[in-house]
């Protein structure tokens, strides 16, 4: 294959990967504490055979993919009443027991479960100090105050159910993402978090709907503009072709 059908497919390729991203990032405006992403591209040299009327080695710049980035900035806290409903405002995660060992999310949406243990909407136990919080129909209004305590008020009487096991990350960024709005430490050390907890509220997504749309419509005409090189590209090979089979021998 020519090498600028090569270098077009690279960069086609790429912009497959960049709406990939994009099109995530879209899919989770509406959930709670994500952060949006976006894909890293990195130039690669190639030093090929030269062609006709070339002298010496010629450099080759492909497109490679290098992964994506993570935007760590907080979203807007919004209100919504519901009493199991956290944010965390500031530097931060709830740490969350799943079957793969802990886990780590911003998304505060959490319910109880049959057993009377707070959980995340896959059923994940939310983490206390002393371990899974567990709230008892006898333990009246839930009370969460900023720095994680767990209260209930039975006949006036204050009484601490636990406190949440708040963690945080010199470098969020090292976190590695799982499905479920969740990350995974993978040997980052942990430290406890300064984060205070605002009860019922969420976290909203970082995912700004207007600039994604801007920037899918940006790779888009990135994509058609090599199409249409890939495609002159092919006419002229096609074209060079049929002409040299009419040639006499």
């Amino acid at each position: 294959m020519d090498n600028s059908l090569l270098i077009s497919l690279s960069q086609q390729i790429a912009a497959y990967r960049s709406m990939d991203v994009i099109a995530n990032n879209l899919a989770n405006v509406s959930t709670p504490g994500f952060k949006r992403e976006s894909a890293k591209f990195e130039e690669y040299v190639q030093m090929v055979r030269p062609a006709e009327g070339q002298s010496g080695p010629q450099a080759v710049s492909f497109v490679k993919d290098a992964g994506t980035s993570r935007d760590i900035s907080q979203g807007n806290i919004t209100s919504t009443g519901a009493p199991l409903d956290l944010a965390l405002n500031g530097k931060g995660f709830f740490t969350i027991a799943t079957p793969a060992g802990e886990r780590y999310t911003r998304d505060g949406h959490f319910s109880l479960n049959q057993d009377g243990q707070i959980v995340t909407s896959e059923g994940y136990a939310l983490q206390g100090e002393g371990g899974a919080i567990t709230i008892t129909p006898t333990d009246g209004e839930i009370h969460v105050a900023a720095d994680g305590t767990i209260s209930s008020v039975v006949n006036g009487t204050l009484n601490q159910l636990g406190k949440l096991r708040l963690t945080d990350f010199a470098n969020e960024r090292t976190l590695a993402k799982e499905g479920a709005n969740l990350f995974a430490a993978n040997g980052v050390s942990a430290a406890p978090a300064t984060a205070t907890v605002a009860q019922g509220s969420l976290e909203s997504s970082n995912v700004q709907p207007v600039l994604e749309i801007s920037k899918m419509i940006e790779v888009m005409r990135a994509y058609e503009a090599t199409a249409t090189l890939s495609k002159s590209q092919e006419d002229m090979s096609r074209d060079a072709i049929t002409k040299l089979g009419t040639m006499p021998n």
